[in-house]
C-alpha cells in the first residue's frame, strides 16, 4: 500500500512539473509574437535600396511594441479568471470570462482606431525623425494599426486557452500567424513593391488570420447548448465591474514598469550619447530576458488560478518554489554570458568599438537586476493568478514612487550611471519584497475562503 502511495505521489509531482514546463515553454513562444512580427518586417525592408523604409518601420515598431506591451494586461486577467473557473469546474464561468474580456478588448481596440491620429502624431513627435523617415513610418503605422482589434482579441483567446492548459492551440496560432506574416511580407514588399505600407498591411492581415484560427479552436471547445443562457449574463454589471477592476490594476502594473524604463532611458540621454547607447544595448538584454521570465510568470498564473479554484492550497508553495527556480534559471544565463563575454555579445549588436570596449563597466548590474526581476515577475504572475489586482497595483506603484524615482533623481543630480542602474535594481527589489511579505496572508485567506465554501455546501 505504501508503495502505491509513493508511486502515486511521484506521478503527481511529475505531472505537476510536466504541466508547468509545457505552459512556460508555450507562453514564452507565444509572448514573442508581436515583437517577432515587427522583426520580420524590418528584415524584409532592410533589403530594399532606400534605408528610409527600414528606419521608418523601426520607429513605428517601437510605438507598437510599447502600445501592445501595455495592453497585454488583458491576456493576464483572462488567464487568471479562466484558470479559476476551470479549478471550480464551472464551464459557464469559463465562457463568461472569454466573452466579457472579449468585449473589453473590442472597446479598447475601438478607442485605438478612433484616436489613431493623435497616437501616431504624438508617438512620432517623441521619437523624432526627418520627413522621409517619418513618412515611411507613418505609412507602416496607418496600415498596421487596423490590426489592433485582432491583436487584442488574440490576447483574450491566448489567455483563455492557457487558463484551460490548451497549449497546443496557442502554439498553432503563433506558428500560423508568423508564417503568414513572412509569406505576406514577401508578396507585398518584394513582389508588389508596396514597401512600408505593404509591411504594415501584411502584419495586420496575419493578425486577423491568427484570430480566425483561434476562434475556430474556441468554437470547437464551447458547449453551444449553454451559450444562450451564458450570453444573457455577459452584461451583468457586478461581474463586469470586477473584470474592469482586475484589468485596470494589471494595466497600472504594466504602466509603472514601462514608465520606469522610459525615465531610465531619458536620464541616460541626459548623461551623453555614449551612456545612452551603452544603456540601450544593456536594456536589449534585459528586454529579451523579461520576455522569457514573463513566460514563466504566465505559467504560474494558470496553475495558481486552477489551484485556487480547486481549493488545492497545498500545491501553492511548491508552485512558487518551482517557478522561482525556473525564473532564475531562465534569467541568470543572460546576465552571466553578457558579463563574461561583453565584447562578443554586444559586438553582435554594434560595431562601434568605443561602446563595446567600455560597456563592461556596467554589465555587472545585469546580475542583480535580472535576478530580482525574475522573482518579482514570477510573484506578479502568482498574484494575478489569485486575481489580487490591488496587491499587484500597490506593489508596482510603491516600487516606482519609493524604490525607483528618488534614486533616479539622485543619479540625474550626480550624473552617475551606476546610481541609475541601482535605481532600476531597487525598483525590482521593492516590488519583490512587498509581494513576498504578502505571501503568508494569501495562504491563510485561501484556506479560510474554501473552508467557508465547504461549510456553505454542507449546510
Amino acid at each position: 500500500m505504501a508503495f502505491v502511495n509513493l508511486t502515486s505521489e511521484h506521478d503527481a509531482k511529475f505531472d505537476f512539473l510536466n504541466r508547468f514546463c509545457r505552459l512556460a515553454t508555450v507562453n514564452i513562444l507565444s509572448g514573442i509574437m508581436v515583437p517577432l512580427a515587427g522583426l520580420v518586417d524590418v528584415a524584409f525592408l532592410g533589403h530594399l535600396t532606400e534605408i528610409r523604409h527600414l528606419a521608418g518601420v523601426i520607429l513605428a515598431t517601437i510605438l507598437f511594441e510599447y502600445l501592445y506591451r501595455v495592453l497585454k494586461f488583458i491576456r493576464s486577467s483572462t488567464n487568471s479568471m479562466t484558470a479559476q473557473a476551470v479549478g471550480r469546474e464551472d464551464f459557464n464561468a469559463m465562457m463568461l470570462v472569454g466573452l466579457r474580456n472579449g468585449l473589453i478588448a473590442l472597446g479598447i481596440a475601438a478607442l485605438i482606431l478612433i484616436f489613431q491620429y493623435p497616437i501616431r502624431e504624438v508617438g512620432f513627435t517623441l521619437l523624432s525623425a526627418n520627413s522621409e523617415v517619418k513618412d515611411a513610418g507613418v505609412a507602416y503605422f496607418n496600415a498596421r494599426i487596423w490590426g489592433a482589434p485582432a491583436v487584442l482579441l488574440n490576447y483574450v483567446l491566448i489567455g483563455w486557452f492557457f487558463g484551460r492548459e490548451m497549449n497546443s492551440f496557442v502554439l498553432v496560432m503563433s506558428l500560423i500567424g508568423n508564417a503568414a506574416n513572412v509569406v505576406l511580407d514577401y508578396v507585398m514588399i518584394i513582389n508588389w513593391g508596396w514597401e512600408t505600407a505593404g509591411a504594415g498591411l501584411a502584419t495586420a492581415i496575419s493578425q486577423y488570420l491568427t484570430l480566425l484560427v483561434g476562434l475556430t479552436f474556441a468554437c470547437f471547445n464551447i458547449k453551444w447548448q449553454d451559450f444562450p443562457a451564458v450570453l444573457q449574463k455577459v452584461l451583468d454589471w457586478q461581474a463586469l465591474k470586477a473584470s474592469f477592476a482586475l484589468n485596470g490594476n494589471i494595466l497600472i502594473r504594466y504602466l509603472t514598469f514601462i514608465t520606469a524604463l522610459a525615465v531610465f532611458t531619458n536620464l541616460s540621454s541626459l548623461m551623453g550619447t555614449t551612456i545612452l547607447a551603452e544603456n540601450g544595448l544593456l536594456l536589449q538584454v534585459v528586454t529579451l530576458s523579461v520576455f522569457v521570465i514573463q513566460g514563466v510568470g504566465h505559467a504560474t498564473q494558470s496553475l495558481t488560478g486552477k489551484f485556487k479554484g480547486k481549493g488545492d492550497s497545498k500545491r501553492l508553495l511548491p508552485l512558487i518554489i518551482v517557478a522561482t527556480l525556473t525564473s532564475l534559471l531562465c534569467a541568470l544565463p543572460w546576465a552571466i554570458v553578457s558579463i563574461v563575454f561583453p565584447k562578443t555579445i554586444f559586438g553582435l549588436l554594434t560595431n562601434h568599438a568605443e561602446l563595446t570596449n567600455d560597456i563592461d563597466k556596467y554589465t555587472l548590474w545585469l546580475l542583480p537586476v535580472l535576478a530580482f526581476a525574475a522573482i518579482a515577475f514570477m510573484l506578479e504572475g502568482y498574484f494575478i493568478g489569485l486575481a489580487e489586482g490591488s496587491t499587484l497595483r500597490n506593489s508596482s506603484l510603491t516600487a516606482l514612487g519609493v524604490g525607483f524615482i528618488p534614486l533616479a533623481f539622485v543619479a540625474w543630480y550626480f550624473h552617475s550611471n551606476h546610481i541609475l542602474w541601482l535605481a532600476l535594481c531597487l525598483y525590482m527589489i521593492t516590488s519583490m519584497v512587498i509581494l513576498v511579505i504578502q505571501l503568508p496572508r494569501t495562504f491563510h485567506n485561501h484556506d479560510t475562503h474554501h473552508q467557508q465554501i465547504a461549510t456553505t455546501n454542507i449546510t
